[in-house]
């Protein structure tokens, strides 16, 4: 199913960071890696020419684990994940969509990924 392209705004719970997105959201994911399993979040892959961060680079703080490849940002004010740099495409973010401002994931289908297993 074609979806237009839509520009959403995203932020943190405490609103420290903002940001915006572009996407036809083709599929949402998940991750059975050791952090995407704790932080349970449900994301979607986009390009970093469709990434904006528009407020709160101050406020970002940012995790490395394993291959130190892969960026995981939170909010260092309220400790909310909203996006990070992915390990496997690293000129592509994995919004947390659950930060989107007035979106709905229904009926998107959802991609279980596996971060476990990557060497």
């Amino acid at each position: 199913m074609n979806r237009p392209l839509q520009t959403l705004r995203g932020s943190c719970h405490c609103g420290a960071v903002r940001f915006e997105i572009e996407s036809d959201f083709p599929e949402l994911t998940t991750c059975d890696c050791s952090i995407c399993k704790r932080k349970n979040a449900l994301m979607v892959k986009v390009h970093e020419s469709a990434f904006r961060l528009l407020q709160g680079e101050e406020s970002l703080r940012l995790y490395q684990f394993h291959t130190m490849t892969a960026k995981h940002y939170f909010c260092g004010v309220c400790g909310i994940y909203p996006f990070h740099r992915k390990r496997s495409a690293p000129d592509h973010y994995g919004v947390n969509v659950f930060c989107l401002e007035d979106f709905d994931p229904a009926g998107i289908p959802v991609r279980a990924t596996v971060g476990a297993g990557m060497d």
